[in-house]
């Protein structure tokens, strides 16, 4: 049951949680994938909004913090890198 509402000013989709194998999976229509640009094996993580249900991203906050955590250190520790490098 996956359907486009009836209403065209309402952006969404109705979707229903379905058996897939021995799993429950959601199917998502090929207009949302192509207008998404995604593909079969894209992944996203799950974000929770709190009374706003959840937000699915390919946005994952651990690595990006992980990020900022690098590039801070190799801003603090430029000299010791280029060394590093040599």
């Amino acid at each position: 049951m996956n359907e486009r509402p009836d209403n065209p000013e309402i952006e969404g989709y109705l979707l229903q949680i379905k058996k897939v194998g021995n799993s429950l999976g959601l199917i998502l229509p090929k207009e949302l994938l192509a207008r998404l640009k995604l593909k079969e094996g894209d992944r996203f993580h799950i974000v929770e909004q709190t009374e706003r249900g959840i937000k699915l991203s390919p946005y994952d906050p651990k690595h990006a913090k992980a990020m900022e955590f690098a590039r801070r250190s190799f801003r603090e520790y430029a000299d010791a890198y280029k060394a590093l490098a040599k």
